[in-house]
């Protein structure tokens, strides 16, 4: 058990780093594969995985609209002033991290490869287990009961959704919390996606250069909102500097 929470940690810390790295050797090795042989029979699945993506991204925007928490913990390290179990942390105790999986889940059926699936597949699963249970051992050595009686009432995966009204009464979405905590998000996945589309027209020949073309729209519409938000942040950042 040591052994996970080591990995956890470290995970932790580095995970920006080590699940992109990690995805791009495999993406290097295992070209992505056509589902049927053709752009026309594999749109399905392409449509597939982008829904699961955007599901990933509209479950972590009702969880930062609501209760968002800081998952970079302090200095890298896990950490957590307060025991949050309002909002969608009322429903699943991970629901950020079920959105990550949900939007790993649709890049990985977008690209398609049953070695990929099996490899990308096991170690995200395993490595945000080692995360959580990491999570779960300071929030159990620094919470005590109050944690103790938060797991026995909110599933640490699986969403109870008869909990949601509750959990949410008397809160107010907050639209530009989602957009400028989480378009780093959005982007990343949309420009993963995108370059899959991207090399799946390219390599099959004849190809009418849709993709290609959808490809290059979809990354310039997430260049351009990236340097929008970042702005704006960047703004405020200053009027508050000025303000002090």
């Amino acid at each position: 058990m040591n052994l996970v929470y080591l990995w956890g940690s470290f995970l932790f810390k580095h995970r920006n780093t080590v699940f992109p790295v990690f995805l791009a050797i495999l993406f290097v090795i295992f070209p992505p594969v056509l589902y049927g042989g053709t752009l026309r029979s594999d749109l399905p699945l392409d449509l597939l995985g982008v829904g699961l993506c955007v599901l990933g991204q509209v479950i972590r925007g009702a969880v930062i609209g609501f209760a968002y928490i800081k998952r970079g913990g302090l200095n890298k390290k896990v950490y957590a002033d307060t025991l949050v179990t309002k909002g969608i942390f009322g429903v699943t105790r991970n629901p950020l991290y079920v959105g990550n999986l949900l939007a790993a889940a649709g890049i990985l059926v977008v690209h398609n490869h049953p070695m990929v699936y099996l490899i990308a597949g096991l170690f995200t699963l395993v490595s945000y287990q080692a995360i959580v249970l990491t999570e779960e051992r300071f929030l159990r050595n620094k919470f005590g009961e109050e944690f103790e009686q938060y797991c026995r009432e909110v599933p640490r995966w699986r969403p109870r959704l008869s909990r949601l009204r509750g959990a949410t009464d008397g809160m107010t979405f907050q639209w530009g919390k989602v957009v400028l905590k989480d378009y780093s998000t959005c982007c990343t996945w949309m420009v993963i996606v995108s370059l899959l589309f991207m090399y799946e027209g390219y390599r099959v020949p004849g190809d009418d250069t849709v993709r290609l073309i959808i490809g290059a729209a979809v990354l310039a519409g997430a260049a351009v909102f990236s340097l929008v938000v970042h702005s704006i942040k960047k703004n405020a950042s200053r009027k508050r500097v000025a303000q002090a």
